[in-house]
């Protein structure tokens, strides 16, 4: 049986040790997530040149779309001036994300959102930022913390559980949530953790379920879950 196709945004990078030039690449880590998964993940590449024009036509032949984590986005994407801890922006990848997401919404894929994944979710549909969480009794910039999930929620039937340990690792965050999406998990300290789109394929969590995803079983249900979507969408072509 054919595995269905699952489209990983590409991070656009000006260096990489193993290669002569610039590179677009996805972290290993989410590609064997999604292939344990049994899905196919496939690095979409971002061309320099105009990369927002063919998105959705090139989107139509996946079956299901992870947009994944990556640097802080640009505020002004979402009208505030950059604080001092906004660091490594990058204009282009800004584009890309805002415009694979918003063909995401428009054709309707399933798809799993992760950590700046989530972030550009929110800005895409209007949503804003907090450009840097501070740390409190919940750490978020690199450790290991619960999150409680809401009852009822999609997320809650994916992870069959209310209480949930998540690899942390990011200092944005969701701050005024878009209209089209419901918080489904939040941290100890309020922090928005999770959510759904109201109508559309979505599911987003500010976590890095793909650190975990062999040892965790409520991390790997998320990506079980993109791909069973994603069959589930090639099946019915």
């Amino acid at each position: 049986m054919a595995r269905p196709l699952v489209a990983v945004a590409g991070r656009r990078a000006a260096h990489a040790p193993i290669l002569r030039f610039s590179a677009t690449l996805a972290a290993e880590a989410i590609c064997e997530a999604v292939w344990a998964a049994g899905g196919e993940p496939v690095v979409v590449h971002g061309p320099a040149a105009d990369p927002l024009a063919e998105l959705p036509g090139r989107l139509q032949r996946f079956d299901g779309v992870l947009l994944p984590g990556g640097a802080d986005m640009e505020p002004r994407r979402y009208g505030a001036e950059a604080a001092p801890e906004t660091t490594d922006i990058v204009a282009f990848q800004d584009e890309f994300d805002l415009g694979i997401t918003r063909s995401v919404v428009e054709l309707d894929l399933p798809a799993l959102a992760i950590c700046r994944g989530m972030q550009v979710l929110n800005v895409a549909l209007g949503g804003t930022l907090v450009q840097h969480v501070p740390e409190t009794n919940t750490l978020h910039h690199n450790a290991i913390h619960h999150v409680e999930v809401k009852k009822g929620s999609r997320l809650h039937t994916i992870v069959g559980a209310t209480t949930i340990d998540v690899s942390s690792y990011h200092h944005q965050a969701v701050d005024r949530l878009a209209a089209d999406l419901i918080v489904t998990a939040v941290a100890a300290d309020g922090l928005v953790e999770a959510v759904e789109h109201r109508r559309a394929d979505i599911v987003a969590v500010q976590w890095h379920p793909e650190d975990r995803h062999a040892t965790s079983g409520t991390d790997a249900a998320l990506f079980a879950d993109l791909v069973d979507r994603a069959r589930k969408r090639k099946d019915s072509q």
